[in-house]
């Protein structure tokens, strides 16, 4: 689905490393969706990362352009995380501005498009998860191994 993978993952026992390069690199990725064409700005890294828990895709719309339908998901709710630039999100019938360093979480069943409204490249990622599979968070997800930090030289 993605055309553009200029970079490999690295693996590890219990890691992998993207390099999905600059910011405004982003722009340079695109995916093909089905009855829309190529959609530039846009790479999902459930493939490049071996993601099994959620999906996210890091995205760059340049000024005056958009998503150009409305959708909703089956099952996942997600999280948009602006970077730069400045944007409208639409849900149902309600139009939130966005900006760098606005956060927006959508429900499954919210109505949603968005647009780049501002002067320069909005950039932002979208992570996709199972609504209401959160079972363990933060701290209560954690242990801390008796493990003394060094860092090499």
């Amino acid at each position: 689905m993605n055309a553009i993978i200029r970079n490999t993952a690295k693996t590890g026992t219990n890691y992998t490393q993207f390099e999905s390069g600059s910011l405004k690199s982003w722009i340079e990725n695109s995916v093909e969706i089905p009855g829309l064409g190529k959609v530039a700005g846009k790479l999902f890294l459930k493939e490049q990362m071996n993601l099994n828990s959620c999906e996210i895709s890091i995205n760059a719309l340049p000024p005056g352009e958009g998503m150009p339908f409305h959708h909703t998901h089956k099952q996942n709710e997600e999280i948009y995380l602006f970077l730069n630039g400045t944007g409208q999100v639409q849900i149902d019938d309600e139009v939130l501005e966005v900006r760098e360093g606005s956060i927006v979480k959508i429900t499954p069943n919210g109505v949603r498009t968005w647009r780049n409204n501002g002067s320069e490249m909005l950039v932002y990622l979208v992570i996709q998860m199972k609504d209401n599979s959160l079972i363990q968070w933060g701290l209560e997800d954690a242990e801390v191994p008796e493990k003394e930090v060094v860092w090499p030289e």
